[in-house]
């Protein structure tokens, strides 16, 4: 393990962003980076195994504690399309479906309501960390403009319910409904879908799209089960305790001893309720989180007013394109997130073909100089020096999600807040009273756990339903060697299944962005396949190969990256990339915008390539007829008073895939007598 080296002295710690750059060391830094990382990864080596499976014993942690269940009996039903998931994913593409005019759906959620991660997480404080105009998906749809930077969670949560009202979805929808198994049918090209309620869905298409963070987690600690205090995960926050809402008022807690275990981007935005409410407050921390500058504010009715339509596209695009290093852009959104590209466009660099090296080099230089504003801010803002310092992150910023927050650093200057660090290991167990961190016990009436959710588990774990598709065999197997699929939505062997997720897609940092662009396409290829009577379409075995190949190919680059970060959920708490299998996981290299445009290119081209389709009389389904393959044509003569038949040259059409023509030709109807192939 390396030796832990001692923190930089304040003077070299600049406090304002310069065109200059700033007075730091890029040697001390990256062995300071690496000291942080070794004795992280010393101190828990088991990567994502340190970690507690939420079901069994703590199967108290997922009960729903905003809305009550309500009975009601099992239904059977033939459909043509189920949406697992209400989330913002599952609406995204919900939405898409009705737009095509597929209403024969049903949307199934274990929540009480439409809103996924925001149904659940209701915690006080929590917000979205993404600009609320680019995040909140479908606002020109729906009519509805946020009203802030950064919209809070009842906002968000209300967001969902409008787009389930505007879209007509809730009488299509199953809520506290959970997919047990999920097994093909060859014999009728369908999915059965069995639930915890009794159900029995027949579906002809299916997409499981119950997000990449869904499933909570808890702390591999000895004793976890012990503590008798009042305990629960943060999202599944337990109001009848703490009293307040999702903007604070904890009244509940001004008699009360509050643990919190976590500094990641959840406790970033508790901790200052808590600060103010609780009699005394501890804060575990194992890796502080980079908090940047929020700057939230009111949206100006008149920039609202000024909006024109495709505003939203528009924005969400310029966000990621800006994101990605596009220094000749305007910056939109200007928060943050995008101080990247300022800090190159302040410094005059461009990117160009075969410049990787020196921009990389670059980025590394941008990144230090960010990092080096958010250590000194943690100085400016905490009085205490020690405190500040343990609160300094000390890794490249994408190594974790970065956060933006006004008030968490400002409550470790309340008296009653204590910041324990564990240095880096964590806490040590958990007893009857409270918490033990380096032999000392802090007694708690409540603890709270900010420990996220799992990644990088096996998909049924996650998403808690068994998949099989032909001969029985489970998703899960299908890629225990690696992760295979199409577009990241399709699967080999598993015939009419959508995986929407992160998974070999066009993941960024806001992953509304990659939603909308993923229910645009799979609403428009099922439309497409009900029109022509498809029963069945599943990914070619090339197709699927060289897409795999090709993502394993791009997260050599990130993956060399992420080997040098903290442990984390990016990196799967430090787990080594270093093999094809862990890179197969990754997401699609060339980034959102241009998986987007993948998708969009791919669909205008038509030939549907790399997908296989069969009709219900077992033939293959021929999408398009290429004007080489046509033999001869035989078309009607427009305008004559006696019907006419005219031979034409095969290069002056050309035919779509219902054999009818798309160009017309001068003086010839668009009706086709004879086609030969």
């Amino acid at each position: 393990m390396a030796a832990v080296l001692p923190p930089q002295t304040p003077a070299a710690i600049p406090t304002t962003a310069t065109k200059d750059p700033p007075p730091f060391d890029p040697t001390f830094i990256r062995a300071r980076y690496a000291a942080e990382r070794d004795k992280r990864l010393a101190a828990r080596p088991e990567g994502n195994a340190q970690y507690k499976a939420i079901h069994g014993l703590f199967d108290a942690y997922l009960v729903d504690p905003y809305t009550p269940r309500t009975e009601r009996d099992p239904i059977s039903e033939d459909l043509d399309f189920l949406v697992l998931g209400g989330g913002y994913g599952g609406l995204c593409l919900a939405a898409r479906l009705v737009e095509a005019g597929i209403a024969d759906m049903r949307v199934i959620d274990k929540a009480g309501d439409f809103g996924g991660t925001w149904y659940w997480n209701r915690y006080p404080g929590a917000a979205c960390d993404i600009e609320s105009y680019v995040y909140m998906p479908l606002l020109e749809e729906t009519g509805y403009i946020p009203s802030e930077k950064y919209a809070k969670a009842p906002e968000l949560l209300a967001h969902a319910a409008r787009i389930g009202r505007h879209f007509g979805l809730y009488s299509r929808a199953l809520f506290h409904t959970e997919g047990r198994d999920l097994v093909w049918d060859s014999d009728i090209s369908r999915w059965i879908v069995t639930t915890d309620r009794g159900d029995t869905l027949r579906a002809r298409f299916v997409a499981t799209a119950s997000g990449p963070l869904n499933m909570p987690k808890l702390p591999g600690v000895p004793g976890i089960e012990s503590f008798a205090g009042h305990k629960f995960h943060t999202s599944r926050w337990d109001y009848g305790y703490t009293g307040g809402d999702g903007y604070g008022n904890l009244e509940g807690l001004k008699d009360k001893r509050v643990g919190i275990i976590g500094t990641g981007a959840t406790a970033v935005q508790a901790v200052p309720h808590l600060a103010a409410a609780a009699k005394e407050l501890f804060v575990f921390q194992r890796t502080p989180s980079s908090v940047g500058e929020r700057n939230n504010r009111p949206t100006d009715p008149e920039w609202a007013a000024s909006l024109t339509s495709g505003w939203q596209r528009r924005r969400m695009d310029n966000f990621l394109s800006v994101l990605g290093g596009a220094v000749d852009q305007e910056d939109l959104v200007g928060d943050g997130w995008t101080a990247f590209a300022r800090w190159m466009r302040e410094h005059g660099v461009k990117r160009g073909p075969g410049m990787w090296a020196q921009y990389a080099t670059l980025l590394e230089q941008a990144d230090m100089a960010n990092m080096e504003k958010i250590r000194g801010r943690c100085l400016q803002v905490v009085r205490d020096e020690a405190t500040a310092r343990s609160l300094m992150p000390w890794y490249r910023q994408w190594c974790k999600r970065p956060c933006f927050h006004d008030e968490f650093l400002a409550s470790f200057n309340r008296p009653s807040v204590t910041l324990v660090d564990t240095d880096g290991r964590g806490v040590d167990r958990i007893t009857e009273k409270g918490v033990v961190v380096q032999g000392k016990e802090y007694e708690l009436d409540c603890l709270i756990y900010a420990t996220g959710f799992e990644v990088g588990t096996r998909y049924e774990q996650r998403s808690h339903f068994a998949i099989r598709g032909e001969g029985g065999v489970a998703l899960g197997d299908y890629w225990a060697d690696g992760a295979k699929t199409l577009q990241g939505f399709y699967a080999r062997g598993f015939p009419n299944l959508f995986v929407v997720s992160t998974l070999q897609s066009g993941y960024a940092a806001n992953f509304v962005h990659m939603l909308e662009a993923q229910g645009r396409h799979l609403a428009w290829l099922v439309r497409r396949c009900l029109d022509r009577g498809v029963v069945r379409l599943e990914a070619g075995a090339e197709a699927e190969k060289a897409w795999t190949e090709g993502i394993v190919k791009g997260q050599y680059r990130s993956a060399k990256i992420q080997a040098e970060c903290t442990p984390g959920y990016y990196n799967l708490e430090g787990t080594k990339q270093d093999d094809d299998r862990q890179r197969s996981f990754g997401n699609f290299g060339g980034g959102p915008l241009a998986f987007a445009r993948l998708l969009e290119e791919w669909r205008a081209k038509g030939d549907m390539e790399g997908l296989e389709f069969t009709d219900g009389e077992g033939e293959r389904v021929v999408w398009k007829v290429e004007n080489a393959e046509v033999e001869k044509v035989e078309v009607e003569k427009a305008g004559a008073e006696k019907v006419e038949k005219a031979e034409v040259e095969p290069e002056k059409v050309r035919v779509d895939e219902k054999l009818d023509i798309v160009e017309k030709v001068p003086g010839l109807a668009l009706k086709i007598d004879e086609v030969t192939v």
